[in-house]
């Protein structure tokens, strides 16, 4: 090595040296560095929170969209998940009235191996046993004896509803965990009488505790004959509901076709006319699911592109202040040897990390608020690991790409015009 070659070795500036620069010039701006870091933050935020909550509750799919048994659909007035067109598309449908359930219950079973739920819901409704009442969170539903052969619920303890409790409208009802928890706390339920609507009810039964998920507790449920539940909690308006159990996955497609058929048979539809109803599956609410959640994805992807955008504009901007402020600075430091990639090496440094420290703000705010989401939905929490991979990534390309230009344009600045620039 000849002394020149040593000479320019010597003057070389070490990487930390590049990095304490960088850092000293973003601290002397401090209100400027952290106007730019924001921008990047707000756009890594938009994304994260939303992807992180969206990712939460996929996560609980299973656990929270299995809403009915394997092999069983659903039939009613409107469909289970209202998202476009909503309530008023579908209120001039007749409603599906307790005639036409059981006529319909009658001639499925009757031709083929099929079992059919009766079901209708009354929200927001409390119960009482003697001195002891539970919160206004009750879910009271007017059903059959094939409810827990339609849904995923259980018996704990003593027994189900039955056709001749449906038939008589029986004063009886299969409670859930909760509710025995609540009104029953050192005591056996079965036998005891409460009272819910100004009617009194034996219990009978105990469902098995299910825990609460997507922001609803099953276990707080109240199970009593439909036949009862239409006297007693049903308004004018109320449209039953319909469970098929068809005998298998595979098969229930060609049990669709026939439970349709037959409704539109109960209902006197003409051949021509549309149904006045709507078919639904597991497989259904899940798709409507990710129908809404690719939307919500991708508008939170559109907003976070557009601003991660301005932010990088931002970063450009700032940058480039920084060069002009900074001109001689440069020129004393290439007339004392540093080259053209130390310049570039420094400017870029600052771009990436103006970029890095607003996403990871950006990140921990954004998993924060997706994940009280997530807990507000009553479903697991999760760390989004590909998201925040993503992010880091996305924040790296944006100093880079938007920090070019400005370390480009300061690595190629003339020692001695930097030197005279006032």
């Amino acid at each position: 090595m000849n002394k020149r070659e040593k000479f320019n070795r010597g003057k070389r500036i070490h990487p930390w040296e590049i990095v304490q620069l960088g850092l000293a010039s973003l601290n002397s701006n401090k209100l400027r560095s952290s106007l730019t870091m924001l921008g990047i933050a707000i756009g890594v935020f938009s994304v994260v929170s939303v992807m992180t909550a969206l990712s939460a509750v996929r996560s609980s799919i299973a656990r929270g969209l299995e809403v009915f048994g394997d092999g069983v659909f659903e039939v009613r007035k409107t469909p289970a998940v209202l998202v476009k067109d909503g309530w008023w598309s579908y209120r001039h449908r007749p409603k599906i009235d307790y005639r036409q359930a059981r006529r319909f219950k009658l001639l499925l079973e009757s031709e083929s191996d099929a079992e059919v739920c009766m079901h209708l819901a009354d929200t927001r409704e409390l119960a009482r046993y003697k001195d002891r009442k539970t919160a206004r969170n009750l879910n009271v539903i007017g059903t059959n004896e094939q409810f827990m052969l339609c849904f995923p619920f259980e018996l704990d303890y003593g027994r189900n509803l039955t056709t001749e409790d449906v038939e008589f409208s029986r004063t009886v009802t299969v409670i859930g965990h909760e509710v025995a928890r609540s009104l029953f706390p050192n005591e056996d339920p079965l036998g005891k009488v409460i009272a819910q609507r100004g009617a009194r009810y034996r219990v009978v039964g105990v469902l098995k505790e299910k825990g609460p998920s997507f922001g609803k507790n099953p276990d707080r449920m109240v199970m009593i004959p439909i036949t009862r539940f239409l006297s007693t909690n049903a308004r004018h308006y109320s449209s039953l509901n319909l469970a098929i159990k068809a005998p298998s996955l595979e098969v229930m497609p060609e049990y669709q076709d026939q439970a349709i058929g037959l409704l539109r048979v109960v209902r006197g539809l003409k051949p021509e006319d549309p149904n006045n109803f709507e078919v639904t599956s597991n497989d259904a609410i899940q798709d409507m699911f990710d129908n809404i959640a690719l939307m919500v994805g991708t508008g939170g992807l559109i907003i976070s592109a557009i601003a991660l955008l301005t932010a990088g504009v931002g970063v450009m901007n700032i940058m480039l202040v920084s060069v002009t402020e900074r001109t001689r600075e440069i020129g004393i430091r290439k007339s004392i040897g540093a080259r053209k990639r130390d310049v570039l090496k420094q400017f870029l440094l600052e771009a990436v990390f103006l970029s890095e420290v607003g996403g990871l703000f950006g990140i921990i705010l954004g998993i924060i608020c997706g994940n009280f989401i997530a807990w507000k939905m009553d479903v697991t929490m999760i760390f989004p690991w590909f998201w925040t991979t993503a992010a880091i990534i996305t924040c790296s390309a944006i100093g880079i790409i938007f920090g070019m230009y400005p370390a480009h344009k300061a690595a190629r600045l003339h020692p001695i015009d930097a030197l005279r620039f006032e």
